[in-house]
């Protein structure tokens, strides 16, 4: 929808630090803003992770770690904000995944304290922002929240990163190839971005998106087989911070379109659902450029990166048969949710450009199994 004021905005975290062995310094980092700090960690990596924070603090600081019940649901922000405020905490670090940062982010919006953010993975841009996912406590999406701000810091540990598995770098690769079609599609409908109650884009906003992509191309594949080899290489570097920060503030300040649309439609098959976010919207961003009607050189690179890379390019690959009436379900959930493509289209048109999204990329997958 048209934007209907003409202030340009742009928001980011207060500062970005990537690079091997940085949450060693993590000490450091939290002294400035207090000594008393909560951590909320992925429950899978507390027992290691919490050991090795505790021992960077020096004796009589105080220092809590908690274990992150698995959902960020009402419940669990407000336990974490019974412990937050029982020792009087000066700054919430969260470690983990998505949920678990998103709890964080919230839980620190609600006692307006500082936050740092700490991925393990770069599997999603959703460390950047400034906003939480809420779910109920069984795992269904309830609601979404922006906040006042973003993020004190946003602290990338590389060699924790490298060693996560090879998956989620290409998920968060999938995610962030979405970032600079949508963004194109959101400057030509002038549609709001995310930043407060919505803006247009700003000319740096729109540089990021375009950068990220361009990294991607060409870096994705280097850093796959980086990970692949648990080695942390320049090429690597660039795509965590493609996936991170640069495709974090390019939707952020740009907005999403058609690929998260369709992203939101595949949801609803059970069949997608083993699959993580940034694998069904790399499918989906094909789908995108296909009923944006997209020169064929642009469509094939598009392919032919995601099939470097070992991303999903048939609805087969994200558990979807290729079945009219599944086809129907993705066109009619992603209706309501694409907003900001710069042209009228029907139900119809979107099955249209699905369907032929799916043909065309197991055309370009047999080839390719074929070289």
């Amino acid at each position: 929808m048209m934007i209907n004021k003409s202030a340009r905005g742009f928001g980011s975290p207060g500062k970005y630090i990537q690079g091997p062995g940085e949450l060693l310094r993590l000490c450091e980092y939290t002294n400035l803003y207090g000594r008393n700090v909560s951590v909320i960690i992925d429950s899978f990596l507390y027992a290691n992770t919490s050991k090795s924070v505790v021992s960077i603090y020096p004796e009589g600081s105080t220092i809590e770690c908690i274990s992150f019940g698995g959902e960020c649901s009402e419940n669990e922000i407000n336990k974490y904000k019974a412990n937050v405020t029982k020792i009087s905490a000066d700054v919430i670090v969260g470690i983990g995944g998505g949920k678990t940062l998103d709890t964080a982010k919230a839980v620190a919006a609600a006692l307006t304290i500082p936050v740092i953010i700490v991925p393990t993975s770069a599997s999603s841009d959703a460390a950047t922002s400034a906003s939480s996912v809420i779910y109920t406590d069984e795992g269904i999406h309830s609601n979404f929240i922006c906040h006042k701000k973003h993020p004190e810091i946003v602290l990338v540990d590389t060699e924790i990163i490298c060693k996560a598995p090879v998956r989620l770098l290409v998920s968060g690769m999938g995610d962030a190839l979405s970032t600079y079609f949508e963004a194109e599609a959101n400057n030509a409908s002038d549609t709001a971005n995310y930043i407060g109650e919505g803006y247009r884009r700003t000319k740096l906003g729109l540089t990021i998106a375009r950068l990220c992509y361009d990294i991607l191309l060409e870096k994705g594949l280097y850093a796959k087989i980086a990970v692949e080899n648990e080695c942390c290489t320049e090429a690597l570097e660039d795509v965590i911070e493609a996936n991170i920060l640069l495709s974090g503030l390019g939707y952020e300040n740009t907005g999403c379109a058609g690929a998260h649309g369709i992203h939101t439609g595949l949801t609803e098959l059970n069949g997608t659902k083993p699959y993580y976010h940034g694998e069904k919207v790399a499918f989906a961003t094909i789908c995108q450029l296909i009923l944006e009607n997209k020169s064929t050189p642009q469509i094939e690179e598009v392919i032919n990166f995601c099939l470097s890379v070992d991303l999903p390019v048939t609805l087969e690959q994200i558990g979807v048969e290729d079945k009219h009436k599944n086809i129907e379900i993705i066109a009619e959930y992603s209706m309501d949710s694409i907003t900001s493509e710069p042209f009228y289209f029907t139900k119809k048109s979107l099955f249209d450009a699905i369907k032929t999204a799916n043909s065309l990329g197991n055309m370009y997958k047999d080839r390719f199994i074929h070289i």
